[in-house]
This record gives C-alpha cells, structure tokens and sequence, in this order.
C-alpha cells in the first residue's frame, strides 16, 4: 500500500516514508521576446527588442514520500512538464529550492542521475532507426549495468510489458502504443528510485493505455519507487493514483486524496432516472435541476449536492421511477470546471 500524503499521515499509525521530493517555493520564470508585426516593427525590434515575463512555476510547495504514486495535474501551460524538467535537473529554477532523492537536482550530480528517470511522452529517448534492443545495450553502458543484472531487468520488462518478440525490430517500425513501452524499458533498466513520467499514454489507443497502466501499477507496487505522473487522461489518474496535486497558472490549487477533489470543488451530484410511464418534458424538470442526456425513458439532472435528499423524495413521490442512481460527477469534468473557473478570475 502506497504511503498516506502528509497531510493524512497524522490520521494513520503506520511508520511514515522518508520524503523523496520536497519542494519549497520553487519558481520558474521565462522573458519571452515580443515581435510585433509588420516589416517597421521587425526592423526596430533589431535595436530595441520587447520582452514580457511569463510565470511557469509560482512559487509552488509540495513533499512526496518514498514509494508514493502522485499524480500532478494542470491544464496545457499550468507549470507540469516546468516542474518536472526542474525535478530532473533539465533547467535551472529563477528561485526557490527542491531536493530528491536528497540531492538538488539542477546540480547534476552523478549519483542523482542514475537514480532517477524521466519519460516524456512526445519526445524520444530510443533511436530511430535502430533496435530498440540497441538503444537498451547504450543505457547498459551509460548506467554501467553488469550483464547479468541487465540481462533479467530486460527479461523482465519485455515479460511485463509484452515486447520481447519486438526488440530486435527498427524503433520506426513500432506503433505508437509498442514505442512508449520501449520507452518505459528504457528509462527503467537501470532500477531508478523515483520515475518522472510526463503525459506516458498520450496518443495511445485504449488497449495500449490498458496496458502501460496496468504495467506500472505492478511495477510501482513491487518495487515501491516513487512516481509523479502528469496527465490529462483521467483514466489514467485514477487508475494509478490515490493522491493528486492540482496545479493551475503555475500556483497548486489542491494537494491532498484524489477522492477528495469531487467533494471539494464540485457543489452538484447526478441523479439518473429511469421512468417506467410518459417521459416529463424538460420544461416540467427544470426546477429540481439541469436536465440533460436525455435518452427515453432514462435522463440525468445535475443537482446541488445540499438538495439530493429533498429532490429525490419530491421525484419518487411525484413520478413512476422505475430505477434511480445519484453519481458524483466525473473527475475530469470537475476538474475541467476548475481550470475554467481559474482561467475566467485571471481575465
């Protein structure tokens, strides 16, 4: 069982984890240079050139205790891959300080390098045109792993993850579903402590995705390395993760249980109707709630969590219901609605 997040470590007995990452203001600032249009304005921008600071990374704060799975989510441009490229030494941060593993990370240190991985799913580590069994036999020698201990790792992995019979095979003959599998292989071959993994089931199709999670689950679970996983695919979050920390315009806006997040920012629950007589006309329901996805005889209506209680009794009193179910709305779209509540107070 993965570590309870700090903030619930106080409601358990169990010993708790060291802290594998620990962050503490961290911010990430970017000048990004403003070209005008038109040919006067590129001519003048030669001389005097216009810059605006962007903020990746606000001063954010987060601990993540050995052999946790956590989740870090954001819309595109919130700060993930910033801080992830951070966490791995990639750049340098305009303030603020991070340790993981206990090393700081954009010191570079070589012990650091090998204990940790990152896997970014749009950019590639393998070669091309090679292999990928050939790029596994560089990481053999980058990270000096003896032949033995290789040679299991990599049996191992390709076991796992279904591949064996496709290592010998030219990298850009693989599907986009068989690469991020090698690509996992590769960043693991050498046992690293903490996994950094950036969007690893972007553009996969549901049997592929099915089947990384379903890897790292296992993975993870057996060796108890520490995970910070950034996605936009819920299924993958909650398939994976039991604790999330929310990050939105470079500021965390949660951190804390992933089963939390419904309860804190979402105000409404789903109530799903099955009507046994005549379908009530839209007209009729709309002051118990929101009607939508109407599909005779069944239809669902958004109402405030405070009168599901008093709703659903003045339905079944009132109609021939047939079969009721009341539903948390779904993470990603109280998640969504966040994000655009967020977008609309900066504006």
């Amino acid at each position: 069982m993965s570590p309870l997040p700090p903030n619930m470590l106080g409601m358990s007995n169990a010993v708790e984890s060291p802290i594998a990452i620990d962050v503490r203001n961290l911010t990430k600032v970017y000048r990004v240079f403003q070209k005008r249009e038109g040919l006067w304005a590129s001519m003048t921008s030669l001389f005097r050139r216009e810059y605006k600071t962007v903020t990746a990374v606000g001063g954010v704060s987060f601990t993540i205790r050995q052999g946790e799975m956590v989740a870090f989510l954001g819309p595109n441009g919130a700060g993930k891959t910033t801080t992830l490229k951070l966490l791995s030494g990639l750049i340098y941060p305009t303030s603020g300080e991070a340790t993981a593993l206990g090393y700081t990370p954009w010191n570079r240190e070589l012990p650091y390098r090998r204990r940790f991985s990152l896997v970014m799913g749009q950019k590639n580590q393998l070669w091309w045109d090679l292999p990928a069994q050939e790029s596994f036999r560089l990481h053999q020698a980058i990270y000096r792993i003896e032949a033995d201990a290789f040679q299991r790792r990599l049996d191992e992995l390709t076991d796992l993850l279904e591949v064996r019979k496709l290592v010998g095979q030219p990298v850009r003959e693989l599907s986009l579903g068989e690469r991020m599998r090698m690509e996992l292989i590769a960043a693991l071959l050498h046992s690293p402590d903490l996994l950094l993994l950036d969007e690893p089931t972007i553009g996969l199709d549901v049997v592929s995705q099915r089947k990384v999670q379903e890897f790292l689950k296992h993975y993870q679970r057996e060796r108890q390395i520490t995970v910070l996983l950034t996605s936009h695919y819920m299924k993958d979050v909650e398939a994976l993760c039991d604790r999330a920390i929310i990050i939105n315009q470079g500021l965390i806006r949660h951190d804390g249980p992933l089963e939390t997040i419904v309860d804190q920012f979402s105000h409404h629950k789903v109530i799903e109707l099955q009507f046994a007589g005549e379908l009530p006309t839209s007209a009729e329901l709309e002051h118990f709630g929101t009607v939508f996805d109407i599909k005779s005889p069944r239809l669902k209506l958004r109402v405030p969590r405070a009168e599901i209680p008093q709703t659903l009794s003045t339905l079944l009193s009132r109609y021939e219901i047939e079969d009721v179910s009341v539903q948390d709305r779904p993470l990603e779209e109280v998640i969504a609605e966040v994000f655009q509540q967020d977008s609309n107070v900066s504006r």
